[in-house]
């Protein structure tokens, strides 16, 4: 038994810390020959995790590599949340269909895991039901229960009283109270999760209906109290999983474990730290440059890319400005919103980029001023327009080979990856600081990306200081 964790309520149990968990945790997949496959809505998932494959492209014979060996664990880019929620469905439900036809043809199961914001934001209910309706395709049988743990322990997101919160400077607010709730596209109210099932289902799911797993039930109970629970879920019910550390879901894990050798199945609809630790991946220090680099400092300058609109990334931007002096080159969003300008507007920014990055380092950014369409789908079509401006930009820097690369947001991460450094399978590294900010080592990419470290920067993690943090780091490496 260990201290109450800082973000427990007053009153909560101790944390109870299982000596070898996250062994036993890897011993009983290996065994039952579990395999992972977690479909990441963004880029940013594999921020708690090192040593697992990342593939971006969606093409069943790169699902069957990476998951090749009993216990493995791959990450899937989807890329659903800069999706209309249709698209988000199909392509969901498409990989869903692959990964389960994978399971039967090969004689193992897949835990499908529906990664996305640990604050909420995403196509929740939408990618729930495809993946269901994947799994009822293929094998004639949907889940006992759906798994909803958003927890993010790194970067302050936490779970307790079945109520979600997220840190902001030394406070844990209710998330429904955050600038994350506002998002013109997954915008919501509520902060306690069953509330906000019920919102985002709009009402289809009952609130009184979704079970729990408290922190009560994790830190007394164990894993036995924890498989009784899951046990007695049936009909692909709802569940909400509490937790403020990752002791608190390597128990639930365990429990899970048992449950689902008993026959028991689930889907899980998480944050990133859940992913860890359904898969017993131990912690690593933040790399370091000799991890990164180890036969020496990066070849070339950075090249930046601020994609995020959140106001930590604004500030952040500012921070890096003033202390890094690392040139900028400015997208204009309103003029690539013209199309009588965007080429001409494309091509003198991706030039003014290739002649900066020959010199130093260079962020690329573009204007700081959200513009939001009349909906929430024109409001994506907007992100994927200028998302795909940021890539054309990026692929005109390349001849300048950049000897890194960081890209800052969900949608900006996932598009400089694949479209703009062709980058089709990586190997996640790790971590530069703990559990935020992945490095990614692409394995097939385009020419001259392959072996440049990419730097996966959540647009809602760190502080204002992050990212200067990082360019001087990197700087100093070279």
């Amino acid at each position: 038994m260990t201290p109450s964790a800082p973000h427990d309520p007053v009153g909560a149990p101790r944390p109870l810390v299982l000596e070898h968990a996250r062994a036993e945790i890897r011993r009983l997949r290996a065994e039952a020959g579990r395999r992972i496959a977690v479909l990441d809505d963004d880029p940013t998932g594999s921020q708690t995790v090192h040593a697992v494959e990342v593939v971006t492209v969606l093409d069943e014979a790169e699902y069957a590599a990476a998951l090749a060996d009993p216990g493995s664990t791959a990450f899937i880019l989807t890329n659903t949340r800069s999706l209309a929620e249709h698209s988000a469905v199909e392509v969901t439900g498409d990989v869903a269909h692959a990964l389960f036809r994978l399971g039967e043809r090969q004689g193992f199961p897949v835990d499908v895991v529906s990664r996305s914001d640990s604050t909420l934001r995403g196509h929740v209910l939408a990618e729930i039901r495809a993946i269901d309706a994947a799994q009822r395709a293929v094998t004639g049988s949907g889940f006992d229960g759906i798994l909803l743990a958003p927890g993010y322990f790194d970067a302050g997101r936490v779970t307790s009283g079945d109520v979600h919160w997220a840190r902001d400077g030394d406070a844990l607010v209710p998330v429904g109270e955050t600038e994350f709730a506002t998002d013109a596209t997954f915008g919501y109210r509520s902060s306690d999760l069953k509330e906000f099932l019920s919102e985002k289902s709009g009402g289809s799911v009952a609130s009184h209906e979704v079970r729990s797993i408290g922190l009560e039930d994790i830190r007394v109970g164990g894993p036995e109290g924890v498989t009784q629970i899951l046990e007695d879920v049936s009909d692909g019910a709802f569940v909400v999983v509490n937790g403020t550390e990752y002791s608190d879901y390597e128990i639930v894990v365990l429990g899970l474990l048992r449950a689902e050798a008993a026959g028991k199945t689930f889907l899980h609809r998480t944050g990133p730290s859940f992913v860890r630790a359904l898969a017993g991946i131990e912690p690593r220090a933040p790399l370091t440059a000799a991890d990164i680099w180890p036969s020496g400092g990066p070849s070339g300058h950075g090249l930046i890319v601020i994609g995020s609109h959140v106001g930590l990334t604004s500030r952040q931007v500012g921070a890096a400005q003033q202390r890094c002096g690392v040139p900028d080159v400015e997208l204009d969003v309103p003029t690539l919103l013209d199309p009588q300008r965007r080429d001409e507007h494309i091509a003198e920014v991706g030039a003014r980029l290739a002649e900066a990055l020959r010199l130093s380092s260079v962020m690329l950014f573009t204007s700081r001023a959200v513009r939001q369409g009349s909906d929430a789908d024109d409001s994506l079509a907007i992100s994927r327009s200028v998302s795909s401006a940021v890539v054309e930009v990026v692929r005109a820097a390349l001849p300048a080979r950049p000897g890194w690369v960081l890209a800052k947001g969900g949608i900006t991460s996932h598009d400089v990856a694949v479209h703009g450094l062709g980058i089709r399978r990586a190997q996640v590294l790790g971590q530069l600081f703990p559990g935020v900010v992945s490095v990614l080592e692409p394995v097939e990419a385009a020419a001259g990306a392959v072996g440049v470290p990419y730097v996966v920067f959540a647009g809602n993690v760190g502080d204002e200081n992050t990212l200067a943090d990082i360019i001087e780091s990197f700087s100093q490496g070279s």
